[in-house]
């Protein structure tokens, strides 16, 4: 019996890139066929599973799986079976970014087919795999109400700041009606609300920005997990058991000098103006008091060993503070298109390499070192358990694997 058990079977988590916006050509995207995550889904689950990670964050397409005919799950049929065999358990991600056609986000109807929606999927899963069962309802509701309601990049298309504000706050809705429904099926079913970790300086020739990127870091990022929580508006229904697991998504370039038109300007390593991953995971940990998970991290290339290791010192440094931190989700478990270049990124676990029609796994042998490293530093499994919930994350030792090591936060990433 652990002494302090974990939400997670494993500390370390993975997940799929699985995208199916509508892009700024009209067109719909499936980063999931773009990446054959659908035709490789076993040899990608038993890749997770032999490096002892028993959790992955998955996508269902609403897109695809909301039919005029009806509900259509066999675009997860594979994934289904992957998590069968491998008894790796899904974070499932509902609205990642895409919708169905013709479907208005700023309208009623949007939050009633979302929900009922979410009330299929419950069902659904709860008929093919056993609990515990994890959501993600709408994934990074602050980042997509940048990209369709400010930049244009997706539908629905808006370019303004009052429309992403307004498209943010349509989306929480949908998102806690997507949880209550999801609980009206599995009651005990659990929400991780992912969302960027944002650090925004002003440039040194602007100081009149100097309260807007203020603004930004301090207020604008925690937006759509107030809503959630029912900080702020609290007639949509939000709560902290609708918050419930925080999911916090951490890269390089969530660190950015303001713009005042389109995406700010990601910092360079060793500008003075960034700060430390603790220190923002200690503003939301202040800020909710609720369990904690790095929803998605990752260098790029050559720099994936280095990246890993420095997010897991500020984690470890993170602990030692107090907060509530129950997982780190390597992501992706394999590579991804850019969105706008289709340039490979080299930010997976493994990397894809084009050979006769197909997409090969290739493994990146220091990535996975420094993972099992990592493992040893906390007493982790290096393969996943007949019966991974057997036995959950006994979180006393990570806490005491930061006690020992006792990192202190540093801002030097690379």
């Amino acid at each position: 019996m652990a002494k302090r058990p974990g939400i997670f079977p494993t500390f370390f988590l993975s997940g799929f890139e699985c995208s199916t916006f509508l892009w700024k050509d009209r067109k719909r995207r499936d980063l999931v066929a773009e990446t054959g995550h659908r035709e490789h889904a076993l040899e990608d689950y038993r890749m997770l599973h032999d490096l002892g990670i028993a959790v992955a964050r998955e996508g269902i397409p609403w897109p695809m799986v909301d039919q005029p005919s009806g509900y259509d799950f066999s675009p997860i049929a594979p994934m289904l079976e992957a998590m069968r065999q491998t008894r790796i358990t899904p974070i499932w991600d509902l609205c990642h970014y895409g919708y169905p056609d013709g479907l208005d986000p700023f309208s009623e109807q949007f939050c009633a087919r979302f929900a009922n929606y979410c009330r299929a999927v419950a069902e659904h899963v709860a008929r093919h795999l056993p609990g515990p069962h994890f959501f993600t309802p709408i994934n990074e509701i602050t980042f997509f109400a940048f990209c369709g309601g400010e930049w244009g990049w997706v539908a629905p298309y808006r370019n303004t700041r009052e429309d992403r504000m307004r498209l943010r706050v349509a989306l929480c809705k949908a998102a806690i009606c997507g949880v209550n429904a999801i609980r009206e099926v599995l009651p005990d079913a659990r929400m991780v609300h992912v969302d960027p970790l944002v650090q925004v300086i002003a440039p040194p020739d602007r100081p009149d920005l100097k309260d807007a990127a203020h603004h930004e870091t301090f207020v604008d990022t925690f937006v759509a997990w107030d809503i959630l929580s029912g900080k702020l508006h609290p007639e949509l229904g939000g709560a902290p058991e609708v918050l419930d697991i925080v999911g916090v998504n951490n890269y390089s370039f969530g660190q950015m000098e303001y713009r005042e038109q389109g995406p700010h300007q990601a910092l360079d390593p060793g500008h003075p103006g960034i700060e430390p991953l603790c220190t923002l995971l200690a503003r939301v940990w202040e800020r909710y008091r609720r369990p904690i998970v790095i929803g998605e991290t990752s260098g790029m290339n050559q720099g994936r060993t280095e990246w890993l290791r420095d997010v897991m010192n500020e984690a470890m440094a993170a602990v030692n503070l107090g907060m509530d931190l129950h997982g780190i989700c390597l992501f992706p478990g394999v590579d991804m298109p850019d969105w706008h270049t289709g340039e490979w990124l080299h930010n997976g676990i493994c990397d894809l390499v084009e050979e006769n029609g197909d997409l090969r796994r290739v493994p990146f042998g220091p990535y996975v070192d420094e993972l099992r490293r990592w493992q040893k530093e906390l007493n982790r499994v290096t393969a996943v358990d007949e019966a991974p919930y057997s036995d959950p994350v006994e979180l006393q030792d990570v806490v005491d694997a930061s006690k020992r090591l006792r990192p202190a936060p540093d801002a030097d990433w690379h």
